[in-house]
């Protein structure tokens, strides 16, 4: 068997959490391999909406198991809250017990988002973005090999391992901003927090991950962000701090090149980002702000209003390069109902050159979109259930992608709810 990966194709937001939803019935593990609590996975169960920050989106189906792996950084203070409403809600995940945690995984103090917070104030107008949850310090003392990992929370002498990177992270907040702020108050929510993890099974994930694969079990690899915000590869420096990518998936769980099976790659059937960086195809218009208006364009997790424009081409093949993807999922397609035209990058005017690629440095040089006009469709698409249905505009726009990105579409979503999406091959 081998690991089927799910991820994001643009700059996150393209509605992976509802596809992990649709297809979380046929895996026996669905696992997250990266990023932390700026992750907002929105999806429906039972008439119901929630937002799902760091655990897996196939929580509510009884026969799955969810992990939360390696690669993933933990706010424990935030992994309670939302263990305490998914309770609330019926989902008693302790007595149902299909949620595991790596040991690997590493830990956000609240001295991190003092951190995160401090460095983006300093930056002014140059910030990146951050969505202030201290992922990024946080990354930073992996990197640096000062972190603290949530299997040191059952070590004797964590409390002390604690303190000492607290001291560290005091003292350079004093040395480089001049003040602390008073954390006391999360300080004792955060060890609140770690009694509740340490109920829960904590793991091994590299095992746990092989060994569902040699027992022939069905494993799908979750992303989350997008790849445009992979630190590598995406629009550095206005990116994550994670990898994004497939490739993600491998030092994120533990499981080799070669166990990857299927990659699932998601987008919007328009484009959209949070927060700075470059955005060729942004629409600061009348335009721009239905398509926020129509597709309720606020972040899950911050409520920022997203900065919206056209589906961007080259973007989204240097994306599928990267990834390996073998099928397509478009989302968000119903809200581009009613529009008479819509458009296409698919190119960039870069340096005066014509380029179908995504450049090094397109986040100091700006690429001016060189835009396909396509007839739009009117009908409501959104209670659609059979692919003779799809109007037949919406249809020569799935066409056009496929020629143009050569990977089929495989899915498409016309709604929020897990029955609004269709199987196209």
């Amino acid at each position: 068997m081998a690991v089927d990966v799910l991820l994001g194709l643009q700059w996150g937001d393209e509605g992976k959490g509802k596809i992990v939803d649709v297809l979380s019935a046929g895996y026996d593990l669905i696992a997250r391999f990266q990023g932390g609590p700026n992750a907002g996975h929105t999806l429906e169960f039972d008439g119901k909406k929630f937002v799902l920050n760091t655990i897996p989106s196939g929580i509510f189906f009884e026969n799955t198991m969810n992990l939360i792996g390696n690669g993933v950084v933990i706010d424990p203070i935030t992994l309670k809250r939302e263990i305490d409403k998914l309770k609330d809600a019926g989902h008693d995940l302790l007595a149902k017990g299909n949620l595991m945690i790596a040991k690997k995984a590493h830990l956000i103090l609240p001295t991190h988002q003092l951190l995160d917070a401090a460095s983006e104030k300093k930056m002014g107008e140059g910030k990146i973005g951050s969505t202030l949850k201290g992922i990024g310090p946080t990354y930073m003392d992996k990197t640096g090999r000062n972190g603290l990992r949530v299997g040191d929370t059952t070590l004797p002498d964590f409390k002390e391992r604690y303190q000492k990177l607290v001291d560290k992270h005091v003292s350079m907040l004093k040395s480089l901003y001049g003040e602390v702020d008073d954390f006391s108050d999360r300080e004792k929510a955060f060890f609140e927090a770690i009694e509740l993890i340490n109920k829960f099974k904590l793991v091994d994930s590299e095992h746990l991950v092989n060994s569902y694969l040699q027992q022939g079990k069905k494993v799908l690899a979750e992303g989350a962000q997008g790849t445009m915000l992979d630190i590598d590869f995406g629009s550095y420096p206005f990116v994550t701090s994670s990898n994004t990518t497939t490739a993600g998936a491998c030092t994120g769980l533990g499981i080799a090149p070669n166990k990857i099976g299927d990659v699932i790659g998601i987008f919007k059937a328009y484009c959209t980002r949070v927060g700075g960086g470059p955005f060729p195809t942004e629409l600061n218009n009348e335009t721009g702000e239905e398509l926020r208006r129509i597709g309720h364009e606020f972040g899950a997790t911050t409520g920022r209003p997203r900065r919206t424009g056209w589906i961007d081409l080259p973007a989204l093949k240097y994306a599928i390069m990267l990834n390996g993807v073998t099928e397509l999922v478009m989302t968000k397609a119903d809200v581009l109902s009613g529009f008479e035209k819509i458009y296409a990058c698919t190119h960039y005017n870069y340096l005066g050159e014509k380029i179908d690629y995504m450049p090094y440095d397109i986040c100091s040089v700006d690429a001016e979109p060189i835009l396909k006009e396509i007839d739009g469709w009117k009908e409501d698409i959104t209670g659609i259930t059979e692919i003779s249905q799809i109007p037949e505009k919406l249809s020569a726009y799935i066409s056009f992608l496929e020629a143009e990105l050569g990977v089929p579409v495989k899915y498409l979503s016309v709604g929020p709810d897990r029955v609004q999406t269709l199987i196209l091959h």
